[in-house]
């Protein structure tokens, strides 16, 4: 008898639980077809998929020859491109493996159509600046840390970027996955590096990359700063866009995909969301502006116009205006070609947020840092159960007391220089009181509390070119109206604290 109430009461956990992930599935449905497809699975479809795959697995690691003729910066676009194939379906993999631990679809098709990020664009809820939408330092550690010796062999100065052996980079340093997937042509020119190896397709210039960026999504905000700190602004362009999600096809009455879209100073009408409530809205905030490329609507139609139509309209997006294509769309791999690869142009050429000789430390600070700090605010997010939230609850906690215990003793996160690392931990911070806090359940803990955190956010925000970047009201008005009753708190003005003086410059 007692077995048999254990079962029972294990399936109507099972039920309870797919019935949480169905009315998410009916509520934040895929709108490119109007139809539900490619949202949320269920918790009985992440386990056939996982089951396919532990299969699939087993018949080792796809190794594709590359087609014969290819040029040096052709054939490091190829291999790239079988990363990104690798990543997508990791992607998945760990959707599945969210839906069964109890967390909403972090890689759910449906979201990504940004912040991400990066900044997805779409109806569904919390993805606009869900999980990371390319490899964080962890997988993509096998790539960047093979470019110097690369780089002298092809004839490239430091900061060049070929990849043509970052399998074997990668299998020596055990992350490269074993994965069975279909060879199809997908996200191409998506993965590509900026370089001055001989017969590079994307190669280091003034005027001619463009970046879209939303400031909103902290894996833009991230791009952002690096450009800034770097001095490129004169060097990248760059365009903003509408931090309100929008229809992207509005005239089409089944088309209901939303996301990404330009702004229109010139107009005075006033926008609502996607779902017409909140607002009104401003049709153009400070800094949005039209496309200046190609006239586009939307980022969707800047996707699709380069021929990447899979459903992941996300920002930042790197842009090569003189061939029409997309560089890259993965914010850790344009933060590093702008660190790297443009510094004959830049006002700041000595700076170096990702030197080699910090490479490891960098690295080891992300790996810890981002699931259990950077994405451990969407973690909480997106929990479903109170299982699955105190369990990330608990793991932000652990990571932002670690941080806090760090930031006293040493000036930055990894030592006494700004580094990448510490791009990554400022948008998390600066967004955690007006935002996290509230809207995804993290107000155990708060950086306007902690005198060390909120000097080390002064100290950032005080350097050239920062403060440029931070754009607080798009911030909230983005996570606050894109997606649910587009009431948007108040806030506590923490940009305001961050104008105050700090003694950061006295911490060894």
């Amino acid at each position: 008898a007692a077995g048999q109430k254990t079962s029972i009461k294990d399936e109507l956990l099972k039920l309870q639980k797919a019935g949480l992930a169905k009315q998410h599935q009916a509520k934040y449905k895929s709108s490119d077809t109007g139809d539900g497809a490619g949202s949320l699975m269920t918790p009985e479809e992440a386990k056939t998929f996982l089951a396919e795959q532990k299969t699939a697995s087993k018949k080792g690691t796809i190794n594709p020859t590359p087609p014969q003729g290819l040029s040096s910066g052709d054939l490091d676009s190829w291999y790239t491109q079988q990363k990104q194939r690798e990543i997508e379906a990791r992607k998945k993999r760990e959707e599945a493996e969210a839906i069964l631990r109890g967390y909403r679809g972090a890689w759910d098709g449906s979201k990504s159509g940004s912040g991400g990020g990066g900044g997805n664009g779409s109806s569904s809820a919390l993805s606009s600046s869900s999980l990371e939408s390319g490899p964080e330092p962890s997988d993509a550690r096998g790539v960047f840390q093979a470019m110097d010796s690369q780089a002298s062999s092809a004839g490239v100065g430091e900061g060049g970027t070929t990849v043509k052996n970052w399998r074997k980079s990668a299998a020596a340093s055990g992350e490269e996955k074993k994965l069975d997937f279909d060879d199809e042509k997908k996200n191409e020119a998506t993965w590509n590096f900026i370089n001055n190896a001989p017969g590079s397709k994307y190669v280091p210039e003034t005027g001619r990359y463009h970046i879209y960026v939303s400031l909103a999504c902290p894996w833009s905000h991230r791009v952002l700063m690096v450009r800034a700190l770097k001095g490129l602004q004169n060097v990248v362009s760059m365009t903003v866009v509408h931090p309100i999600w929008q229809r992207t096809a509005p005239s089409s009455p089944t088309d209901r995909h939303c996301g990404w879209v330009f702004a229109d100073p010139e107009s005075d009408t006033p926008l609502t969301n996607a779902d017409g409530v909140g607002g009104p809205f401003p049709a153009a905030y400070a800094k949005n502006s039209p496309d200046p490329v190609l006239g586009a609507f939307s980022m969707r139609d800047i996707y699709e116009q380069a021929g990447d139509a899979d459903g992941k309209y996300t920002v930042p997006v790197l842009y090569d205006i003189s061939t029409g294509t997309i560089v890259s769309k993965e914010s850790w791999q344009i933060m590093r070609m702008l660190n790297a690869c443009f510094n004959e142009f830049a006002e700041n050429p000595s700076l170096d947020l990702y030197p080699p000789a910090e490479r490891n430390r960098i690295d080891e600070v992300a790996d810890w840092m981002y699931p259990a700090f950077s994405n451990g605010v969407y973690r909480c997010g997106f929990a479903m159960t109170q299982k699955a939230y105190d369990e990330s609850i608990d793991s932000l906690v652990n990571a932002f007391d670690r941080i806090e215990s760090i930031l006293k003793t040493q000036r930055y996160i990894c030592g006494p220089n700004m580094t990448e690392a510490d791009v990554r931990l400022f948008v998390t911070l600066l967004r955690f009181d007006e935002i996290y806090a509230l809207y995804f359940k993290c107000n155990a803990r708060s950086v306007s509390s902690s005198s060390v955190l909120l000097d080390y956010c002064r100290d950032v925000y005080q350097m050239d070119g920062i403060k440029e970047t931070i754009d607080m009201e798009q911030c909230m008005a983005h996570y606050y109206c894109s997606h649910t009753d587009s009431i948007i708190p108040r806030g506590v003005g923490f940009v305001k604290k961050l104008e105050e003086p700090h003694d950061r410059a006295g911490v060894s």
